[in-house]
């Protein structure tokens, strides 16, 4: 069950609408850096996890605050359409041709389909894609993948900080980094207090590594046909993070055999020409060139 404070978490102001501003705001509400995005992760989390449960309540508790940050960017961006009427238009456009010439103006669909206010879509119009969504249900993968996406977030919240000059917008940008920080950083103490990077990594560590083909496993594959040294770095010397193996760097080399397919099957109807034994004189061509 969920529970729902007609006050906003935190507060928001616009000083000035900028219906351009609006519609880049849609990014951090239903772009895959958005917050449609995360809360939804996490919840998906939530509700599938195994173990013990305070890990499934914490998830509970960040989704659920998610969900008012939409609340606020919903609200912001309806503050940004607010009278605005096309001779502001013109005049924002006008004032940064950037901007003009970037985003045209605010998104018709906030208009044409909602009335002046935010949609669940990106800044691009383009509708929340839920396979954005990721919940594996193992705990560490979730861990690294909720770190991305806070990233990521993050990454765009100071983008749109820097692309304003509203000052009530900037604060809740300010507001909205604040709690990115303190995110990533969660998700990173869950694997800290599970065992750290030595014990959870490689994931699933469930996973006997001695299934694993050994020799692949920590080396550092280069495909690069001048043979130098250009992409050697820590991930090609040394111990590996997870300190159950060394890292090396090794030439890329094919190790299997040349894909040969066997005739299409009758039923595919492919063309006439290609069940004659095509598959076949390629293998005899191939043996004769060996």
């Amino acid at each position: 069950m969920f529970y729902h404070d007609r006050r906003l978490q935190y507060k928001v102001r616009v000083d000035k609408p900028n219906p351009a501003f609006a519609r880049m705001l849609q990014q951090a509400i239903g772009g895959v850096e958005g917050e449609i995005r995360v809360c939804l992760q996490y919840l998906f989390q939530a509700w599938g996890n195994r173990g013990p449960v305070k890990y499934k309540n914490m998830l509970l508790e960040t989704g659920t605050e998610e969900i008012g940050h939409i609340e606020m960017l919903a609200t912001a961006v309806a503050l940004n359409l607010e009278g605005a009427t096309n001779s502001l238009k013109d005049e924002i456009v006008g004032q940064n041709p950037l901007v003009g010439a970037i985003m045209g103006g605010m998104d018709p669909r906030q208009y044409l389909s909602a009335g002046l206010a935010a949609t669940a879509a990106d800044s691009n119009g383009v509708p929340f894609n839920g396979s954005w969504v990721v919940a594996t249900g193992n705990i560490a993968s979730d861990m690294v993948a909720n770190v991305h996406a806070e990233s990521s977030g993050r990454v765009l919240a100071t983008r749109l900080w820097e692309s304003t000059d509203d000052p009530g917008m900037k604060d809740m940008l300010a507001f909205l980094i604040a709690r990115d920080a303190m995110h990533q950083n969660q998700w990173l103490a869950v694997i800290e207090e599970l065992g750290g990077f030595k014990q959870q990594f490689p994931i699933p560590n469930s996973f006997p590594q001695s299934e694993e083909v050994q020799g692949f496993n920590y080396s550092f594959v280069t495909t690069n046909i001048y043979k130098d040294q250009e992409s050697y770095g820590r991930w090609a010397e040394g111990p590996s993070i997870d300190g159950k193996g060394t890292f090396q760097m090794v030439p890329g080399e094919p190790m299997g055999d040349i894909p040969i397919l066997p005739p299409p099957a009758p039923e595919g109807y492919a063309q006439k020409e290609q069940m004659t034994g095509a598959a076949g004189g390629l293998m005899d061509k191939i043996k004769d060139a060996l």
